[in-house]
Formats: structure tokens, C-alpha cells, sequence
């Protein structure tokens, strides 16, 4: 029998190494002490292949994901990831050229974890009425640019939306028009004739002739 390795104060996944426990049949036996705050023996060879990275707990854990993750699969908030995911990486996807094809992913800690998707969307906000949101439409989903909104703050949201400055301060037309109490689709269509924004909106009267604007005038509340 060759000479023991000592392997006291080395760690090996989750287990470091506290002392030598005993000599067996298959090997030397070593105490170890388990990040998770257990205590454990594990045989050397075990150790120094990886075939023994905890005390237990990593297979615990794992299993606690995947039944998170299926007893899941069919919520909407697994839904939401799926399509997230296809938006921005499926080509075939009919969103795709507004996602990915614009460059805007998913970061890695979402994409590759449905569970962190998950608990992410937990902690703020979510519910099954709201849809994910990114503050900015030229960034990525991340923690950092997204939100749970409802349908109507993701419309004030699209960038494909006009913005009007009234004495200083900038709403979209759907925003303004709330403001002023008029309905969206009056001042939507008086600026599809080339009314200008204080006129459809009623804050200077109309001056000139009602004439037809070219199609281009037409614009998103």
C-alpha cells in the first residue's frame, strides 16, 4: 500500500477537507465539513474524482429545481420565459426581427435558468395580468432593465411611440390624452389629417383648413 496523501484543508466542490478519519477497504476515510454547514466522511477516492462534491445537499438541491421547474411548465410565468427566450434566439420566430434581430438578448443568469427567471419575477411584482416589460427598448433582458407591467404601460412603453413636450414635460399621445380627458382615437386621427398636437389635443384652436395628410402621418397612441 503506496504512502496516504494528506488532502487536510483541501476543498473539493462544496467539501473541504477537515481531517483523517480512518483507513478502509476501498481506501482512506476523511472528515469533511460541507458548505451548506454539515458534516460528512468520504472515501479519498471519491473526493480527488469528483464524484463527491457535497454532503448530499447538491442533489437535494437539484431535484427541488427540477420539480420547481416542471411543476411549473404549464404556469404563465413559465410561458413568459419561453417566449422571452424565442423572441430573441428563435428565428423563425415572427417577433424575432423587433428581439433578436435587433440584437436584444436574454442574460445569461435567465436564459440558462428558469428557476432564477422564476424567483427573480416573484420578488418583484409578478402576477398572471402583467406581461414583462425592459425600461429600455434597446436593452437586454435583465434583472436591471425589466419590470412586471400592465398592457398599458407596455404601450406607453413601445418604441414606436410619438413623444410630445407640453411646457416642458413629455407624454406619448395615450398619456396626454388622459391629461386633457379626449379620447386617443379622436387626436390619433386628427393628426392622421396634419393637425398639429395642440390642435388635436385642444390647446390652441384650429387655424387651418381640414385637409387629408399623406399616410405617413399616421402615427401609434
Amino acid at each position: 500500500m503506496g504512502k496516504m496523501i494528506d488532502l487536510t484543508g483541501q476543498k473539493f466542490g462544496r467539501l473541504t477537507v477537515i481531517d483523517y478519519a480512518e483507513n478502509s477497504k476501498r481506501g482512506a476515510i476523511w472528515n469533511c465539513a460541507c458548505d451548506c454547514g454539515n458534516q460528512c466522511r468520504v472515501l479519498c477516492a471519491r473526493l480527488r474524482s469528483g464524484h463527491t462534491r457535497s454532503c448530499g445537499c447538491l442533489i437535494s438541491e437539484h431535484i427541488g429545481n427540477l420539480n420547481k421547474t416542471y411543476g411549473m411548465s404549464k404556469t404563465k410565468i413559465h410561458y413568459a420565459w419561453g417566449h422571452m427566450k424565442s423572441r430573441c434566439y428563435n428565428p423563425n420566430s415572427q417577433y424575432y426581427k423587433n428581439y433578436g434581430g435587433r440584437g436584444i438578448t436574454v442574460c445569461d443568469e435567465w436564459r440558462n435558468d428558469f428557476t432564477a427567471f422564476a424567483d427573480w419575477s416573484l420578488a418583484n411584482g409578478y402576477a398572471d395580468d402583467l406581461t414583462i416589460d425592459r425600461k429600455d427598448n434597446d436593452g437586454n433582458y435583465c434583472p436591471e432593465n425589466c419590470r412586471w407591467a400592465t398592457a398599458k404601460q407596455q404601450a406607453n412603453n413601445k418604441s414606436n411611440n410619438r413623444l410630445f413636450v407640453i411646457n416642458g414635460e413629455t407624454k406619448t399621445v395615450t398619456q396626454w390624452c388622459e391629461c386633457y380627458d379626449i379620447p386617443a382615437s379622436l387626436v390619433i386621427g386628427r393628426l392622421y389629417y396634419g393637425w398639429t398636437f395642440e390642435e388635436a389635443i385642444g390647446i390652441i384652436p384650429r387655424k387651418r383648413p381640414y385637409k387629408r395628410a399623406v399616410k405617413d402621418n399616421a402615427i401609434s397612441g
